[in-house]
């Protein structure tokens, strides 16, 4: 296993100085977020790109992959999380025309790996949803795959604010779903599994693992608290809004020991790529590191 960090937190800093500061923190891993180049206003954790996909030529493509290689660091994966079932169809088709754009970036650099979304309308029943996607990501899938490039969705099912309720815009979030992804498309899409997801669903996470663990490609370390009064005061209907808070490896309610064990039993061997959204540590650069440092510390007996 490798230890790293996605880049996403620092928007402001060119991919060059965040990677010299992994390398010398004694990072081995870069995701690298890939959103479109824009000034507007972004989700919350998204919209950093420190990669410009849409302008990337071949040569500059592979330059970037040998630039991490010298620091020691290798890339996990391209990271770009949208809504491709986004019930807005411009907004879907620019979505996908992106995600396009970051898999043939991936596939210029030798980045076997693009982690997203499979996306959903909130305001769907979750079976609608999985039809939209039937429809969808067929073309997606076969485009990664003529780029040389496997995709992995990511098990959330985001719904952290009232804009996203009630279905969340992420439908792969429960074994039921993700049952029929892996039946629907096999081995051409992975999962890039995040324990916290399952904290708040009240998912057992050894069973998940256990299940699931041979389609999970790369990893997410990112906790998870309960605010228990909050959970109280709005009831586990609420879908987490209110009361779940993440936190950084260590803060949370993670089983980090168990989580580790039950991954080496499934034979996983890929990167465990902290996943920074912890409200106590932002608001600059030296917090977002330090966040990170905690992290580390934390992971580092686990990854060898």
């Amino acid at each position: 296993m490798k230890l790293g960090l996605l880049t996403a937190p620092f928007p402001d800093v060119p991919l060059a100085s965040v990677a010299d500061w992994a390398n010398s923190a004694g990072f081995e891993a870069l995701e690298i977020a890939c959103w479109p180049k824009s000034s507007g206003a972004a989700r919350r954790y998204a919209g950093t790109a420190h990669i410009d996909v849409a302008a990337i030529s071949a040569s500059e493509a592979r330059d970037i992959a040998a630039s991490l290689e010298a620091k020691n660091l290798s890339i996990s994966a391209l990271g770009y999380y949208p809504n491709p079932l986004h019930p807005d169809a411009a907004h879907r088709q620019a979505v996908i025309e992106h995600l396009k754009k970051v898999i043939v970036a991936a596939g210029r650099m030798g980045v076997g790996l693009v982690n997203t979304f499979c996306g959903g309308d909130a305001s769907k029943k979750l079976d609608d949803n999985w039809q939209d996607a039937l429809t969808v990501w067929p073309d997606i899938i076969a485009f990664a795959r003529d780029n040389n490039v496997k995709l992995a969705f990511e098990n959330c099912p985001m719904i952290f604010s009232y804009d996203e309720w009630p279905g969340g815009h992420n439908i792969a979030y429960s074994p039921l779903i993700w049952r029929r992804i892996f039946e629907a498309w096999g081995g051409d899409v992975g999962m890039n599994f995040d324990p916290s997801h399952l904290i708040w669903q009240m998912i057992d996470q050894d069973r998940f693992i256990r299940e699931f663990g041979v389609h999970i490609v790369h990893a997410h370390a990112k906790d998870l608290m309960i605010d228990r009064d909050g959970l109280y005061e709005r009831g586990i209907l609420s879908a987490g809004i209110g009361w779940q808070i993440p936190r950084m490896p260590g803060l949370g309610e993670v089983d980090w020991s168990g989580f580790f064990s039950a991954l080496y039993r499934a034979g996983y061997d890929g990167p465990v790529i902290i996943e920074h959204e912890d409200r106590r540590f932002e608001g600059s650069d030296d917090l977002v590191k330090r966040g990170f440092l905690l992290a580390r510390d934390v992971l580092r007996p686990f990854v060898k």
